[in-house]
């Protein structure tokens, strides 16, 4: 799974921009609140970036904040919801905004948004109430500050062969055992011990 990515912007458009990693370019399709904020070409650029596997095909989508990643996954967790929508529902509408109509239950001002209609906007709103508004009360420093370690843990043990479900499990038991912030190498650590029981 590809959890960030960092490199040079050498495309952009508003369908999708091209990042290039190394010699490897990859193909990120990005919503327009991420794409307002792209530096220019030949520029380097830090993606948060979800890893859509389905069948024969891998989409990458791309995401300036942690917190735009974050309601991304939740609203493509939502029966009828797939990421295309999903990033135009973005598009249309600031991370914020979206967080304060779901909260407020607002089904009109979601069914602004293109391809969202009154059953549509019942479902993001029943189906997210509790995800999104719990994680407004948090700060949203601290809330990317901790989804950004679990996702480089995630993304290490990955690499290092365990199974990414493995790897998940771990790092979740470690980050819910834990009162206290943890680094990424104690994150690191202790799920190495779980994995190697």
């Amino acid at each position: 799974m590809i959890a960030s990515l960092r490199g040079i912007l050498t495309y952009k458009s508003t369908n999708h921009i091209i990042v290039e990693v190394q010699g490897t370019g990859y193909g990120v399709s990005v919503p327009l609140s991420t794409f307002y904020q792209l530096p220019e070409t030949g520029e380097t650029v830090f993606l948060n970036i979800h890893t859509y596997v389905k069948e024969d095909l891998i989409n990458l989508f791309g995401f300036i904040t942690v917190e735009e990643k974050r309601i991304f996954q939740s609203m493509i967790s939502v029966s009828g919801i797939g990421p295309r929508l999903a990033l135009n529902i973005l598009s249309g509408m600031t991370p914020e905004d979206l967080t304060s109509a779901i909260s407020s239950k607002n089904a009109g001002r979601l069914t602004s948004l293109p391809g969202v209609g009154p059953k549509m906007a019942d479902r993001l709103i029943f189906e997210l109430k509790d995800k999104i508004g719990a994680a407004a009360s948090t700060p949203a420093r601290l809330m990317q500050e901790e989804n950004s370690l679990t996702e480089d843990a995630l993304s290490a043990l990955t690499n290092l062969g365990y199974k990414e479900a493995a790897a998940q499990k771990a790092v979740d038991r470690v980050c819910k055992e834990c009162k206290d912030a943890l680094s990424l190498k104690e994150i690191l650590t202790e799920s190495l011990k779980l994995l190697s029981k």
